[in-house]
């Protein structure tokens, strides 16, 4: 009996599966597939990200108080049991502030600014740290995202969500055309990280102390962090 061809094509991503991976000739005897697949982690990774910022009428003014500032971070870090070091500056500048409503620009003050950045996995210190903050008067524009960066584990179970998936159809096809689905012969894998950040932003102006209320964010759960797979996989028939 000459022997019987069965080919099959599901397209995932239609001329961009084509274009990321390596052409395939169609077997005797095999079915071809793809699937996607997906997993949702718990992010395990907080970024809190702020300013400090200091404005005096000359240079030197404005640089000394951006370091007593910077200094009260370090002891607000320190009562939270962390080392300042973990702390990350993205970028320190000092800049001329002018009066450009004066025809001659007149330069009125010197201001500081100061990006930190903070990775925290314990989200327990989150609220104190943004509070103390705060309350002090340090910074401004504050801010947290929740990102995952474990992500390996993550991509593991996208991989296998979409090779389930792939499997799933190359036995549907086997079973219709009445044969029996053998091994695997030939896979390609895409996991993408599909990390967004979720900002949580927090105001600028300061929170008196005595407010008791709980937080905008209080008892509510980070979003969940989605990690996709695509799997192309080539089984035989038996």
């Amino acid at each position: 009996m000459k022997s019987i061809l069965v080919a099959l094509a599901i397209l995932v991503a239609g001329v961009a599966l084509a274009q990321d991976h390596p052409a395939v000739t169609a077997q005797p005897n095999s079915v071809f597939v793809g699937a996607d697949g997906k997993f949702e982690a718990d992010p395990d990774t907080a970024l809190v990200q702020f300013n400090i910022s200091a404005q005096e009428s000359n240079a030197r003014a404005a640089y000394d108080r951006a370091s007593r500032q910077a200094e009260q971070v370090r002891d607000i870090l320190r009562s939270n049991g962390i080392e300042p070091k973990a702390a990350e500056i993205g970028y320190f500048s000092i800049q001329p502030i002018r009066d450009y409503r004066d025809p001659k620009q007149k330069l009125i003050a010197y201001q500081v600014n100061v990006s930190v950045s903070l990775k925290l996995k314990d989200f327990a210190k989150i609220a104190p740290i943004t509070q103390q903050l705060a309350d002090t008067d340090i910074s401004s524009n504050q801010s947290i995202s929740y990102t995952l960066e474990d992500m390996d584990a993550a991509k593991t179970k996208a991989v296998e969500d979409a090779y389930r998936r792939a499997r799933s159809s190359a036995d549907a096809v086997a079973r219709a055309s009445g044969r029996t689905l053998g091994e695997l012969s030939y896979a390609s894998v895409d996991a993408v990280e599909n990390v967004r950040p979720i900002p949580m932003v927090r105001p600028m102006a300061r929170m008196a102390a005595e407010v008791t209320a709980p937080a905008p964010t209080a008892e509510f759960s980070p979003q969940t962090i989605t990690v996709t797979a695509q799997v192309s996989a080539m089984f035989t028939l038996k």
